[in-house]
């Protein structure tokens, strides 16, 4: 290997300590990174534009502007409330509810978007009921974790994957989905045992949920409806993109286009503002610094080291994977982890072929995703919503997470392991 390329590695872990340290801006480090990528010579500045994979930041920015104009409306909180209602105001089941609700959303949605949006109106109803919302806070968290697994555009690494491997919302769905649901099954089970004595309430505290008005929190029900309406064809247009040949991010672009149309003459710039940019710019910069590494030959040699350690046996390596990518995920951000893993999951692909490598591409996906419920810095939603229950006078400290969220990790992965085994092998 040359002086360069032992520069590129050298640049690229300390990009990836200071991201996962998260004590600077992981954008900025990842930009920077990719600037010193550029001027070293490590990758080529004709290169750098087709590094990047536009079809993930298109998707990205796309589903972004439809959840921004969406949240606006009131429906995630109206969902909410009526389900605490249906709950009829009893914690478990509350609990167990908004816990399913919040996976539901976040397969379609960010998990980061649902947390924000589900975990002040969960910590209304807690406070309500007189208990302590922390409880639900950590279940949400959680939940948006795994349902965000099951398909293509529920979590970051999962638009990443799909867009690498070619495999479309189907194959997500078909895929992942089965083992989402036994894991979401499993997770409701765990919650009631680990949290049931704290969630014990009376019959008065139970009935002033039952008073709560949801309607209220409808703030433009026209727009709701043409948000409902596009949400309905973005959903059936992911169902069928690979059957009719186009990428996800046409058929999100297609609706978030449409759906800026359908809201008249709105301040539409305030949709623009809140999309993420730095996440998008993160995306960016990590695309550049990963292509560093391929050019430079780490990723092949990277992918050789694991294919002689398991001997070639794609059986070992599946269940090696799932697990080396859950215990990296439950302690850095997963993003750059699947950043990284990406060209060497393609790398074997190309020795053994892409059906038989399919496994992998599973395996990456479930550990990377499920792995960031092992502890409180493991995923993105983790921290946000220990920091919205810290605002409102609960603190969620690293230690409280992370003795639910091992063993949640632990269960879920090995799940995986099984249904990965079983399934494919």
């Amino acid at each position: 290997m040359s002086l360069l390329s032992y520069l590129a590695l050298g640049l690229f872990l300390a990009a990836f300590v200071i991201i996962s340290g998260d004590k600077i801006n992981k954008t900025i480090v990842a930009v920077l990174g990719a600037v010193f990528f550029i001027l070293t010579g490590i990758i080529g500045q004709d290169a750098v534009f087709s590094a990047i994979d536009w079809n993930v930041i298109f998707l990205l920015v796309s589903m972004m502007v439809i959840i921004n104009v969406t949240k606006t409306t009131g429906l995630f909180q109206f969902v909410a409330i009526k389900t605490a209602k249906a709950a009829r105001g009893d914690p478990l089941k509350i609990l167990i509810a908004l816990s399913l609700i919040t996976a539901l959303f976040s397969s379609f949605l960010d998990n980061v978007t649902t947390v924000l949006i589900l975990s002040p109106v969960t910590i209304l109803i807690a406070v309500e009921l007189g208990i302590s919302p922390v409880p639900f806070i950590i279940c949400l968290a959680m939940a948006s974790n795994i349902g965000g697994t099951a398909t293509l555009i529920g979590d970051p690494p999962n638009i990443m994957i799909g867009s690498a491997a070619k495999l479309d919302f189907i194959d997500f769905l078909a895929n992942l989905g089965p083992v989402v649901l036994l894991i979401l099954c499993v997770f409701s089970v765990l919650a009631v045992l680990l949290f049931r004595k704290e969630l014990q309430v009376s019959n008065e505290r139970k009935a002033r949920i039952m008073d709560f008005d949801e309607s209220k929190s409808l703030q433009d029900k026209p727009l709701m409806m043409k948000c409902l309406v596009v949400l309905a064809l973005v959903v059936a247009g992911f169902f069928f993109h690979g059957a009719l040949g186009i990428e996800a991010s046409t058929v999100a672009m297609f609706g978030a286009a449409f759906l800026l149309l359908l809201t008249g003459k709105r301040d539409l710039d305030a949709f623009y503002r809140d999309v993420e940019w730095g996440t998008i710019f993160f995306f960016i910069g990590l695309f550049i610094l990963v292509e560093g590494l391929v050019d430079q030959g780490w990723i092949k040699k990277a992918a050789g080291l694991i294919m002689d350690l398991t001997r070639g046996d794609l059986r070992l390596t599946t269940a090696l994977l799932v697990w080396v990518s859950g215990a990296f995920s439950a302690v850095v951000d997963n993003i750059p982890y699947v950043a990284t893993m990406i060209p060497m999951v393609q790398d074997i692909a190309g020795d053994v072929g892409a059906s038989a490598a399919e496994p992998l591409w599973w395996a990456l996906s479930l550990g990377a995703c499920l792995g960031g419920n092992g502890s409180l810095v493991g995923a993105s939603a983790n921290v946000v919503s220990a920091g919205i229950a810290a605002r409102n006078g609960y603190p969620i400290s690293f230690k409280d997470f992370t003795k639910y969220g091992a063993l949640v990790t632990v269960v879920s992965i090995a799940i995986c392991t099984g249904y990965l085994l079983l399934r494919y092998f």
